[in-house]
């Protein structure tokens, strides 16, 4: 047992942690005296703590109090499943927790009661990666609740569930679940290295420890699948990912990631595969459109008007006749007001946000064509833009095309058809050079095979997904 700090006497402990407590005036101190003249201190904070329970542990340890040893009163408190704590740091820390510290006169240890209570929400649907068939429940602010969700869409006895502390204060854990025997060993020791090393205190969601983890912080793209569907978590853990959830978030990340996965949505595999097919070859394609529509109408109507058909030629110069702004100005005034209506569309009211979004984005587009200040065309091409930016699964790696819009738009207006293709091919380049704790992100041999059906366009019926899944555990274990 290491040297305690405190002493016998409840008055000289108390006189080390009240000073550092006592501005804080939801802090509640209880003193209880026995008649054999032992005496109990609560000290905890109301908001966190639970009454109920803090008035259930006094009454076990004031119970027979004529008669009441020391010696009771520690196997009392071992009932209760106090924990015993010597160092004043460890005692501060505990109380900002939300447990009730208990000082006892003639004990040089204070012991931490379990009573805190936990403030969270009900289970409700998804918000943010809505599916059409499916299930509907997503995650919560509670780690507790979200680790149980997935432990009922995965009774495997394998599954294993670990708390790391992480900051520089420790006080905040990261909890990580794989299925042993099937997460990659050395993907899940460099995970639990990038974790010890996070130094800040301050990780409000997950977002945060998300960019603290992950490979290149200077690529636009996300390198971390993020969720708050646990069926997505359920079924990244049967193929041998891992999960890992912060305190206080309701969004879990998932390793190693690659770019087709993270294009994934759940309704690629609750429809038939066909269908599936179809809109995973719509939603790949509307990354295209996204990033290199706006650029190829600048391009065209700036440098390569001879590579359009004649009559389309007439058409674009004659709604172009009297707006004052090149293509690249026009483009941008018409990129920059759809996000502005995106944005506070996103940070409005429900009913009132779609609203703004709606009736503004006709409202001005229509008035910007009768001003001449864009062309109808440019209004065509920006709202295509705004529709398959919204077929991307995550909004995170929709964010990054949004920013790779720009900049496509700016080499198209320096340097025409030449320049756009140079801007793709140094995006492929980096995608097929980027990592994902250790993995490639971006395989482009995956796209069209029917191997690897979780990153390619191709989804595979389910029965021929679950012989390829043999097949590999069973070439797995002979080259083991």
């Amino acid at each position: 047992m290491s040297q305690s700090e405190f002493k016998d006497h409840i008055h000289e402990n108390l006189a080390l942690l009240l000073p550092r407590l006592e501005h804080n005036d939801d802090l509640v101190q209880n003193k209880k005296m026995l008649k054999n003249g032992v005496i109990f201190y609560f000290l905890y904070f109301r908001d966190l703590n639970d009454d109920a329970k803090i008035q259930k542990a006094a009454k076990t340890l004031c119970t027979d109090e004529s008669s009441l040893s020391l010696e009771d009163v520690r196997l009392r408190l071992n009932k209760l499943n106090a924990e015993p704590i010597h160092k004043v740091r460890d005692a501060i820390n505990t109380i900002f927790q939300g447990k009730c510290l208990l000082f006892i006169n003639g004990m040089n240890t204070v012991f931490a009661l379990p009573t805190f209570e936990k403030k969270k929400r009900s289970l409700g649907e998804v918000n943010t990666e809505n599916v059409v068939r499916g299930p509907k429940i997503g995650f919560i602010e509670d780690v507790d609740t979200n680790v149980a969700l997935v432990r009922q869409r995965v009774p495997d006895q394998d599954l294993t569930v670990e708390k790391l502390p992480i900051g520089k204060s420790k006080l905040k854990n990261a909890t990580i679940l794989y299925i042993d025997g099937k997460a990659d060993e050395s993907i899940i020791s460099d995970l639990k290295k990038r974790l010890k090393k996070v130094q800040l205190d301050d990780i409000q969601d997950s977002g945060v420890l998300e960019e603290l983890i992950e490979d290149n912080q200077f690529s636009p793209f996300p390198q971390i699948q993020n969720t708050e569907r646990p069926d997505k978590v359920s079924s990244a853990l049967f193929n041998g990912r891992i999960a890992i959830f912060v305190d206080y978030s309701p969004f879990a990340l998932i390793v190693p990631a690659s770019f087709g996965m993270v294009m994934q949505s759940p309704d690629d595999y609750y429809e038939r595969w066909i269908a599936s097919t179809l809109i995973r070859f719509l939603r790949f394609s509307s990354i295209f459109i996204t990033l290199f529509l706006s650029a190829f109408y600048i391009s065209l109507v700036s440098f390569h008007q001879g590579m359009l058909p004649t009559a389309l030629a007439v058409t674009i110069a004659s709604t172009r006749e009297e707006v004052p702004f090149p293509p690249l100005l026009e483009a941008l005034i018409m990129e920059i007001t759809i996000e502005l209506l995106r944005e506070a569309g996103l940070r409005l009211p429900n009913p009132l946000g779609q609203t703004i979004g709606l009736v503004g984005g006709v409202v001005i587009g229509q008035a910007a064509v009768e001003a001449n200040i864009v062309s109808s065309v440019m209004v065509i091409i920006v709202s295509v833009i705004a529709l398959a930016s919204f077929t991307v699964p995550q909004y995170g790696m929709g964010l990054s095309f949004r920013v790779l819009r720009f900049i496509s738009m700016i080499v198209a207006a320096v340097f025409g058809l030449y320049g756009i293709i140079l801007f793709m091919l140094v995006i492929f380049t980096h995608l097929v050079r980027q990592r994902s704790f250790g993995n490639p992100y971006f395989n482009p041999n995956h796209f069209f095979s029917l191997k690897h059906s979780d990153e390619a366009i191709i989804r595979l019926p389910t029965k021929n997904r679950e012989v390829n899944q043999q097949n590999d555990a069973e070439k797995s274990a002979r080259s083991d």
